[in-house]
């Protein structure tokens, strides 16, 4: 079966432009030109992965993302930038956005975004849990959920394949070029420290002080490791 791509993006030349190139590369894809239509069609058509502007008439990117997640899809979302655009970056991965792309990009780099995001579910599947428990946080892998004292907490799927890959290396030092190659698909990426924010975010939900882990440790220079 083919992956569905939606594109949500207001430049009907760039629209025109990935549509033949994701096509060519076997893909299925679904487009709109509204903010507020795009949401619609992500929440009612549920595609693997969405292209996502930031800069949308009706509803911006932003706006966009937030409500998905809010309604706990968890989507693969890469986000489209503006060149230079630093805060809309970082607020755009705060928010939940799995990874973005600065204009102007080029194609190539473009797809193997969505390669890497559409793949990376795969690679670890056989040795993943289906749940995990971390001190008073109860995971559930199958369905991205988490709760602590039967209150949802709200994941990513890029903060819950993190989480997993970091469980299943339990007491190893897991290097950020680890985490970037296995979960993200590449080994170079424009902001590196997307991990750490990353990891940051980790602490803030499973952690009961985050400024103190006990579960997501730093190891200074090389990366993380996990422990029960």
């Amino acid at each position: 079966m083919k992956k569905k791509i939606l594109i949500i993006e207001d430049e009907v030349d760039l629209v025109k432009g990935l549509k033949i190139n994701l096509v060519d590369e076997g893909y299925e894809v679904e487009w709109s030109f509204d903010g507020k239509e795009g949401l619609r069609k992500a929440l009612d058509e549920t595609p693997d992965l969405i292209i996502l502007d930031i800069m949308l008439p009706g509803m911006d990117g932003l706006d966009v993302c937030k409500e998905l997640r809010q309604k706990q899809c968890n989507i693969p979302i890469i986000m489209l930038t503006a060149k230079g655009s630093e805060i809309d970056k970082v607020i755009g991965l705060e928010i939940g956005a799995d990874d973005y792309v600065t204009k102007p990009f080029s194609v190539r780099e473009l797809l193997a975004r969505v390669k890497a995001h559409l793949r990376r579910l795969k690679r670890e599947n056989k040795f993943l849990p289906n749940s995990y428990t971390i001190g008073d946080v109860e995971v559930d892998f199958t369905k991205y959920s988490a709760q602590r004292n039967k209150q949802t907490l709200e994941f990513t799927s890029i903060e819950m394949d993190v989480l997993k890959y970091l469980i299943t290396h339990k007491g190893e030092v897991v290097t950020r070029d680890a985490l970037l190659d296995v979960i993200w698909g590449y080994k170079s990426y424009p902001m590196t420290r997307t991990i750490d924010n990353h990891i940051l975010k980790l602490r803030k939900k499973i952690e009961h002080d985050p400024a103190h882990p006990k579960h997501i440790l730093s190891v200074y220079g090389s990366g993380y490791r996990f422990v029960d």
